[in-house]
């Protein structure tokens, strides 16, 4: 089956600069009621998705395209392609392209398990 996409346009995301687009690759009928989110996301140079936190769910970056500077609660890390970040139920995380081309990354939300 192929999916077709749809792409969003997110300005000053969780308190963020500029623009972000957002791909969708799957919609909620395909992650069946176990995830939240599951993107294509394309950060322009000097913009940025803000520090936000996440409650009853997870997320994990992983990098594809371009140089990124992730906060992971109050640590600042670089990131590359090749890099995946997880921010846990519970925790909070931002990401800002510092570099000169587009940042590009997956991106996965994962519903947590009811208690």
């Amino acid at each position: 089956m192929k999916i077709k996409s749809e792409t969003v346009t997110a300005k000053n995301k969780a308190g963020g600069k500029g623009e972000i687009y957002i791909t969708h690759l799957l919609t909620p009928k395909e992650m069946v009621g176990q995830c939240e989110m599951f993107a294509k996301v394309v950060v322009p140079a000097g913009a940025s998705l803000g520090l936000h936190y996440h409650h009853g769910n997870t997320e994990t970056y992983h990098i594809l395209q371009g140089t990124a500077q992730y906060t992971d609660n109050d640590k600042i890390y670089e990131v590359k392609p090749g890099d995946t970040t997880f921010c846990p139920d519970g925790a909070m995380h931002a990401i800002e392209n510092i570099g000169e081309e587009d940042l590009i990354f997956i991106a996965l939300i994962i519903k947590s398990p009811e208690i």
